[in-house]
């Protein structure tokens, strides 16, 4: 049985991450109902002809953000949010998305997204940055959480307390990637299905979907592989206590024919629609 969709969020549907490289097979795929763009790679003045395409078919564009850095102790930069708000407005877009992440110190970058130590003192920081950046957004935001190879010794919430409280405390929505709640589970002994039934579902603003690899005993989210079952597992784990607004396959390199593509969006949309039980290893035992 399908879980209640809150009604908060737009409803998007199944979609793909856009890409340069991808442009005209995203175009063509069947079943593309929304796209991701990484915001940073797109000039609002200057929008690709492929994203203008998909806009005159009323297809949602939605910006991701990957360097405001809200997880630091710097206020976010105006620039930066200005430049995300330019983003939004030409792309007509509903909402913007960002990472819960560590990215720079004093203008020196991290390079990756890092996590955030999970304090009380950190979520005062974080709830008044995302403040910042809700003021400067013409839409609304919602917040990812990263695929984590490492955690904070200080670390006093678990990742769905840190995330609803962030989401208490500001009205921001949630964007939850189950493929790095699987990351967490894999890299920390986190449990991911537990963390899933702690998350407040109606915070949820649509869920990402990528394949990884297992290298030496560490699960790396690399967007270059096909979906891997343990993450089929746990979107069909979420889709059972709500119908998200929508779920998204992220894929960055080594881009499989459009035949393959095509077919994980299907699988996804088999899992979003309520065909949930040849995902979960033990329906029943969960629910």
């Amino acid at each position: 049985m399908v879980g209640e969709s809150s009604g908060t969020w737009p409803a998007l549907g199944v979609g793909i991450g856009w890409r340069d490289e991808i442009d005209f097979v995203v175009e063509q795929l069947p079943g593309v109902e929304w796209v991701e763009v990484v915001a940073e790679n797109i000039c609002p003045d200057h929008l690709p002809t492929s994203i203008r395409l998909l806009r005159e078919r009323a297809v949602p564009v939605i910006p991701h953000g990957v360097a405001l850095g809200l997880g630091g102790a710097d206020v976010p930069d105006k620039a930066r949010l200005e430049r995300l708000a330019r983003v939004a407005v030409a792309l007509d877009a509903p909402l913007v998305t960002e990472h819960l992440a560590f990215v720079r110190s004093e203008g020196l970058e991290a390079g990756h997204l890092l996590p955030v130590p999970r304090t009380r003192e950190a979520l005062d920081v974080i709830t008044e940055n995302v403040r910042i950046a809700q003021q400067e957004l013409p839409v609304p935001l919602a917040l990812e959480n990263i695929a984590p190879h490492f955690a904070w010794p200080e670390d006093e919430l678990s990742e769905a307390q840190f995330l609803t409280e962030l989401a208490d405390r500001t009205g921001a929505g949630l964007l939850i990637d189950v493929a790095n709640l699987y990351t967490r589970q894999v890299n920390l002994g986190a449990d991911a299905a537990a963390e899933i039934a702690a998350l407040p579902m109606e915070a949820i603003s649509y869920v990402h979907v990528a394949g990884g690899r297992l290298i030496d005993g560490v699960w790396y989210d690399t967007h270059e592989h096909p979906l891997a079952q343990p993450v089929l597992e746990l979107l069909a784990e979420l889709c059972g206590r709500m119908t998200p607004p929508g779920v998204l396959l992220e894929r960055d390199g080594n881009y499989p024919p459009p035949r393959e593509l095509a077919g994980e969006l299907e699988i996804i949309r088999e899992v979003w629609q309520g065909e949930r039980s040849r995902f979960l290893t033990n329906t029943d035992a969960r629910h």
